[in-house]
């Protein structure tokens, strides 16, 4: 017992290891760039371009530490006691060794809830580990030992997990990190030239500023590909889990099911009003637990339900939904779905190009 618990100390010590390797690295550039670049190397009679440097630089320094602690600090978000089995069923579901009557359960509670997603074999996502059915979108992360809704991936440099209550800070702290590095190299650029061919005279601040352009450069470099790729991510509105393997629902997997169109998309992530979008204060839509998809097999009612649950509408708004019987042609915009009852309502959203 002992040794293990050793174990998951030295674990989780070592799990810092990234973030302390990061903070190093911003420490030792915020010395070379305003010591050794801003007070030994730009001319004193250069005022202007001091000032400005250092302005610029601690603006964009200040909002990269802000979103990058915000996503280090958010607790992963993780699924309401609302998805446990209730006693009842939790007993029956333990005691049952045969799966199908184990999916059964399952089965009977899910329809209570918000989950249209399934299995590939379409049996009911339930984690044993946190004894819970898992909203769509949730899946359980070994690092964190828990379930984590809408869960993207999980981060060594911020030692956490990004997800739902996280990703927002997470795609700033990129961004901040691009901007941050590209303000260094285009400040700096200039005087790596003169160090480079010689025009200014070697000095103990040659290194640092040599060794902070190439720095900068190499994270500019790395950092740019990781936020366009989750930025792509964002405009599909697909976790990176999901970019790899397709959510599954009741006719297939399909990985734009969750899509909404490119605004909306941005909207679920960064939220509705645009001034909170630069900064790291939580805005995304929803509560993580249930999300509105291109088709969803419910009626209007329960539809309009789950979107004023997710914040998509006011309670007293009306929707966009299109209500598709089966007699229908297949335009765009509607799907046809056929059931056992005959006729049935599927829930579309109108998807913007």
């Amino acid at each position: 017992m002992a040794p293990s618990h050793a174990l998951r100390c030295c674990k989780r010590a070592l799990n810092w290891v990234p973030v302390l390797f990061i903070n190093l690295v911003v420490a030792w550039s915020y010395y070379a760039y305003v010591v050794e670049l801003c007070v030994y190397t730009i001319p004193k009679a250069n005022n202007a371009e001091r000032i400005s440097c250092l302005v610029i630089f601690h603006v964009f320094l200040a909002m990269f530490i802000w979103s990058y602690w915000k996503t280090i600090w958010s607790k992963p978000a993780s699924p309401s006691t609302a998805f446990a089995l209730p006693r009842a069923e939790k007993e029956l579901y333990e005691m049952e060794q045969r799966d199908e009557v184990q999916q059964e359960i399952l089965k009977k509670v899910a329809r209570n809830l918000p989950v249209y997603t399934c299995t590939a074999g379409g049996a009911i996502r339930y984690c044993n580990f946190c004894q819970v059915i898992k909203p769509d979108r949730c899946h359980h992360c070994s690092s964190c030992e828990k379930c984590v809704l809408k869960m993207d991936h999980h981060c060594p440099w911020v030692n956490n997990c990004v997800g739902f209550s996280n990703y927002k800070f997470f795609i700033l702290f990129l961004a901040y990190a691009t901007l941050y590095c590209a303000v260094i190299c285009a400040t700096v650029l200039q005087y790596f030239i003169k160090f480079w061919t010689k025009q200014l005279p070697d000095t103990h601040a040659k290194f640092h500023i040599l060794f902070l352009f190439f720095v900068a450069a190499l994270f500019f470099i790395s950092i740019v590909s990781l936020y366009s790729y989750h930025m792509w991510l964002v405009g599909k509105n697909r976790t990176t889990v999901e970019a790899f393997r397709a959510p599954v629902f009741a006719n297939g997997p399909d990985k734009n099911g969750f899509s909404l169109g490119i605004k909306r998309n941005m909207a679920d992530v960064f939220g509705e009003e645009a001034k909170y979008w630069i900064f790291p204060v939580f805005s995304s839509q929803g509560d993580g637990h249930s999300f509105v998809t291109r088709l969803v097999h419910i009626g209007p009612e329960q539809a309009n339900g789950v979107l004023q649950q997710n914040g998509k509408i006011p309670v007293s708004g009306e929707t966009n939904l299109s209500v598709v019987a089966d007699d229908e042609p297949h335009t765009e915009g509607k799907s046809k779905e056929e059931t056992d009852g005959g006729q049935m309502v599927a829930v579309t959203m109108d998807s913007e190009p």
